[in-house]
């Protein structure tokens, strides 16, 4: 299990809750992984009660299910919640893609150029890991942007099995299209060109469903049971 640095005023259960998302995101928590709270809280030099907190909060979004035993457990990899996670995003970002058209400064636009050359510089040197979080800031970047950050924090609250696929596609398919997809769509925001803008965002989003069926083959005891491989 990957143990992060507990930031500065950082609460326990925050500092629990970010560190377990992480490790389920990332599959070294594999789905079916059963969850200790006393091994836990010893790792994170926590008490039980924020452990427990933060696993709660993980079960609403079902990334983890808690027994009525309270044995906690990692869940499986849920197709549906992928979907649910993707199709939230395709309503709201091609809007916020339009938006961003409209409003981005010269400074702004430079920002997520210095963002996307850090994503082709970690994909030339294989670091594959950085450019899914470049990735994350990237898009928050554009709801800053378009001064829609409370919707970003929804998406994001809901879209843990759809990060799971992503994480999944980068490391294990190495799809690593997306960093293009990045390029092309900061080119279609420097000429205002609102109309492609949106189109690429919604191809970029739909990757996900072709990525998925690759990575079911390849895992298939990494989603839930009543999961149809194609």
């Amino acid at each position: 299990m990957l143990i992060l640095e507990r930031f500065a005023r950082e609460s326990g259960r925050d500092y629990a809750l970010r560190t377990l998302k992480e490790n389920i995101i990332r599959a070294e928590l594999e789905p079916g992984a059963y969850i200790s709270e006393n091994e836990l809280a010893a790792q994170l030099g926590l008490s039980r009660t924020p452990v427990r907190e933060a696993l709660i909060e993980l079960s609403r979004c079902k990334a983890v299910e808690i027994s009525p035993q309270k044995r906690s457990q990692v869940a499986y990899i849920d197709e549906a919640l992928v979907e649910e996670a993707r199709f939230a995003r395709k309503v709201l970002e091609p809007a916020v893609a339009a938006q961003v058209c409209a409003t981005a400064t010269e400074e702004d636009l430079l920002r997520l150029d210095e963002n996307v050359k850090l994503q082709e510089f970690f994909r030339s040197s294989g670091q594959l890991d950085s450019i899914m979080a470049l990735d994350d800031t990237f898009h928050k970047m554009l709801f800053d942007i378009a001064e829609k950050p409370e919707l970003y924090d929804l998406v994001r609250n809901i879209a843990i099995h759809f990060d799971r696929v992503r994480c999944l596609a980068l490391n294990v398919i190495q799809d690593v299209a997306i960093v293009d997809d990045h390029r092309a769509f900061l080119e279609a925001l420097r000429r205002r060109d609102a109309a492609q803008a949106q189109a690429l965002m919604e191809q970029h989003l739909n990757r996900c469903e072709v990525d998925i069926l690759e990575i079911r083959k390849k895992f298939p005891l990494y989603f839930k049971p009543d999961a149809k491989i194609a």
